[in-house]
């Protein structure tokens, strides 16, 4: 049913302070410029997804429905959209598995540079049965455009989506189980808590139970981006040079990889960098 990750979700006050970090954070120009119902939105696509940030504008729909989701949860990380190749069949099967998909919906965004138009299907399954994580799935009728390489050692697609929750048995069943993603890894360890990975497309959605994650915790939360870098220590060069705080390149947890913090210049999405020097 899932292809893999089609798009993240980020909810913004200022679009244009949005676009101008994540311009600087990816070393990559915007590739698409939206505006409609009241929502402003810019698209960053990499290899293996995109990332869209968007923001109020005026009134209208859509600009209430953001508004409102930032009251609750402030800016950030606010939905995941899984790529599927048939949106009908996607439905029916998250309507067997219990997730109360909406109907499909067809839509389209105007491109304010070129005049481009995208079009696509989507459903999203109701909140309450994901866990609190807001979750789309969409069927894209065009190849969006890339993101041109505007620095050196710019950013080439996402790693890990992370995913943090109270209860790792439930999160195992709605990734698993009823979405239908491949677990890669389950383990648990006494100072990063319990871990689980499953494989979409070419990426990771990693969901974590953090050692410091509240007791009261239930539901889970969009937390985290690992972004894959081509030469981990020149993108450190560039980023430092930009002025933005990274920590030092040190092993990854994952045999093969090295890996990176950056700790500010994110719009507060807790962001790692991550090289992978050999196969695991």
């Amino acid at each position: 049913m899932i292809t893999g990750l089609d798009h993240l979700v980020v909810l913004l006050g200022d679009i244009e302070a949005g676009a101008s970090t994540y311009e600087l954070l990816l070393g990559r120009a915007p590739s698409w410029r939206g505006r409609s119902d009241g929502a402003q939105t810019v698209l960053f696509t990499l290899d293996n997804m995109s990332l869209e940030l968007m923001a109020p504008a005026g009134e209208g729909p859509a600009a209430e429905r953001i508004r409102e989701a930032m009251k609750i949860s402030g800016e950030g990380l606010a939905s995941i959209c899984f790529r599927v190749d048939d949106i009908g069949k996607a439905c029916r099967r998250l309507d067997r598995v219990a997730l109360k998909p909406e109907p499909v919906a067809e839509a389209e965004s105007r491109d304010l540079t070129s005049d481009a138009i995208l079009r696509w299907k989507r459903t999203r399954v109701a909140t309450e049965l994901s866990r609190g994580v807001r979750m789309f799935f969409l069927e894209l009728a065009e190849e969006r455009p890339r993101s041109a390489a505007i620095s050196v050692a710019p950013i080439v697609g996402l790693d890990h989506v992370v995913v943090s929750t109270g209860d790792v048995e439930r999160a195992a069943a709605l990734y698993g189980a009823r979405l239908g993603l491949d677990m890669a890894l389950d383990r648990s360890h006494q100072d990063w808590g319990h871990l689980m990975f499953f494989r979409c497309g070419d990426l990771i959605v990693e969901v974590v139970r953090r050692r410091d994650a509240p007791a009261e915790q239930t539901h889970d939360q969009l937390w985290g981006l690992s972004w894959r870098v081509a030469d981990i220590d020149a993108t450190r060069e560039r980023l430092v040079g930009a002025g933005i705080e990274v920590s030092e390149a040190r092993a990854g947890r994952k045999p093969g990889t090295r890996v990176m913090s950056v700790r500010d210049g994110t719009c507060g999405i807790a962001t790692l960098l991550l090289e992978r020097t050999a196969r695991a």
